[in-house]
């Protein structure tokens, strides 16, 4: 594979996830604001862009046979293995979490007093997020899939909001917010590294929190830089009324 100071990273992370590894050690988004050659983004976070690229030809070199290359995948299965894998996950972590976090402020903030800040963002990042999925399992997954049926049987699709692009637009801006959520909390945490006080509960809180952005960052990155660009792409190849 060919890595280059103009390759955008978001193509680059599509094409190979093992790469995501090296933007994540490096803290350079490759989700929500992946749509940057390696040299900006190099530049920003005055980082030397050849030794990124050396790192990045290195994951990219190394055969792992049970990598899964999502970038094959029919547009319908993949709106189904999101919705299935991290939307549940979403779910089911929120419940987990939110009395977990809400515990440990409430017996840790005084001496911790960011933890009240980090209990609100996640409070808050909940409520936007399932929204945020409703949206996308009840209005554009659904057309996702009728554009994908009707590709299949050469057939005409109804737009009820005008272009895909539409409702893409705003999940992708409501994608932003989150992954500046998230950016605020690791570093109110210290990228999730329990103060040297921690009981058990806020040390587990801190872990779950960790898994829980490293799962919203590949399930973002699986709809910013597969599933909607290709839905775009396959828009324009139908006749959609």
């Amino acid at each position: 594979m060919s890595i280059s100071k103009q390759t955008i990273i978001s193509e680059l992370v599509a094409k190979d996830y093992r790469t995501a590894a090296v933007f994540k050690q490096n803290k350079i988004d490759f989700c929500c604001n992946g749509n940057r050659t390696i040299d900006e983004a190099c530049a920003l976070k005055n980082i030397d862009t050849e030794n990124l690229i050396a790192q990045l030809e290195s994951a990219a070199a190394q055969q792992e046979n049970t990598a899964i290359d999502y970038n094959t995948w029919p547009l319908d299965l993949l709106a189904d293995y999101i919705e299935k894998k991290h939307h549940r996950y979403v779910e089911n972590k929120i419940q987990e979490i939110m009395p977990f976090l809400e515990k440990i402020m409430k017996v840790h903030g005084d001496r911790h007093p960011e933890l009240v800040t980090v209990f609100e963002l996640f409070r808050d990042s909940s409520g936007e997020l399932t929204m945020h999925m409703k949206k996308e399992e009840l209005i554009l997954f659904p057309f996702i899939r009728k554009m994908v049926k009707a590709q299949q049987d050469n057939s005409t699709v109804q737009a009820p909001f005008g272009t895909v692009q539409n409702p893409i637009g705003m999940m992708m801006h409501e994608h932003t917010a989150e992954g500046e959520r998230f950016r605020q909390i690791a570093e109110l945490t210290n990228n999730y590294t329990p103060p040297a006080d921690a009981c058990n509960t806020y040390k587990v809180t801190f872990s779950l929190l960790k898994e829980y952005e490293e799962d919203l960052h590949m399930h973002i990155h699986l709809e910013n830089n597969i599933l909607f660009p290709k839905a775009i792409k396959l828009e324009e190849t139908l006749s959609v009324a």
